[in-house]
């Protein structure tokens, strides 16, 4: 595909991606989302790709909606009635993306350069790890601008560094510099500018290095999906069905490799050989009243 708003580079099994409007810092536009969109499911049906790395070009990860002052800002069409028979036409386009990152079968590591504002704050919260420069800068700032949270962010962000923390950046609209975004917990490195992307692969090695692919797809999308269950009794319900089925496959192997002390040879592909136990594409429907 001919990107004009990302790049996306693979080697050694880890993708690149990287948004690429530094003249606008790296804003998200409604190209930008479709992009995003189409990037992580090449990414997501790729078996030979282990993680995915989105980092941003020159000095901003991303730094919001492209604000350019025609039609809706945020990409609404006004002209549905949210309460009419179109009414599931009217979709924020940063959720598609955070609804797809979280549906990902692929470790997403950010790698946050620069600033992180708006939806470049909030389409990082579904990703599976996040690196900061001591540069970036975050912020929630939709209070400021006078609209809501959005890209999912009132469901991740207090899952990633707690309610209060949540409040206090969401209420305020306050740009949070790196250090604190660190000490709170929204990030799991915070390191020099130039040491950034070789955090990320190192990372992304460990994510990748000696383990089954099918069980790190697995246990990244039971780990997501059980963060919202009622009841401990529907993580045994999948957790029981998906150990029965990768105990009979990679799990055969990977304890024959640990007896005879060598590395395992794993076999199972994600795009063929996901154990049941969940729908690991589904999602509920965008009306729950509406098939």
């Amino acid at each position: 595909m001919n990107w004009t708003s990302l790049a996306l580079d693979r080697a050694e099994g880890i993708a690149t991606l990287t948004l690429t409007r530094p003249e606008r810092l790296n804003a998200f536009s409604l190209t930008m989302g479709q992009e995003l969109l189409a990037a992580l499911d090449e990414a997501d049906a790729d078996d030979a790709t282990r993680a995915v790395i989105v980092t941003g070009e020159g000095r901003a990860f991303c730094a919001g909606m492209d604000l350019d002052g025609t039609g809706n800002a945020f990409g609404i069409d006004e002209s549905v009635d949210p309460d009419g028979p179109d009414g599931e036409r009217i979709r924020d386009l940063g959720g598609l993306v955070t609804l797809r990152l979280f549906r990902m079968k692929t470790p997403v590591i950010a790698a946050i350069n620069g600033a992180a504002v708006g939806v470049g704050a909030t389409m990082t919260l579904p990703m599976d790890a996040r690196i900061l420069s001591e540069t970036a800068r975050i912020g929630f700032v939709f209070a400021r601008i006078g609209v809501t949270l959005e890209s999912c962010a009132s469901w991740f962000l207090p899952r990633v560094v707690g309610m209060e923390t949540a409040l206090d950046w969401a209420l305020s609209g306050r740009i949070v510099d790196a250090e604190e975004a660190h000490a709170e917990g929204f990030a799991r490195h915070l390191v020099p500018p130039g040491d950034l992307m070789d955090r990320a692969a190192e990372m992304a090695e460990q994510f990748t290095r000696g383990t089954a692919p099918v069980s790190v797809a697995a246990n990244r999308q039971l780990l997501w999906r059980m963060a919202g269950a009622r009841h401990p009794m529907e993580a045994h319900r999948a957790e029981t069905r998906t150990m029965r089925d990768t105990s009979v496959a990679d799990g055969r192997e990977g304890i024959a490799a640990f007896l005879s002390k060598r590395a395992p040879k794993f076999a199972a592909q994600v795009s063929t050989d996901m154990p049941r136990g969940i729908d690991w594409d589904g999602e509920p429907p965008y009306w729950p009243d509406k098939p």
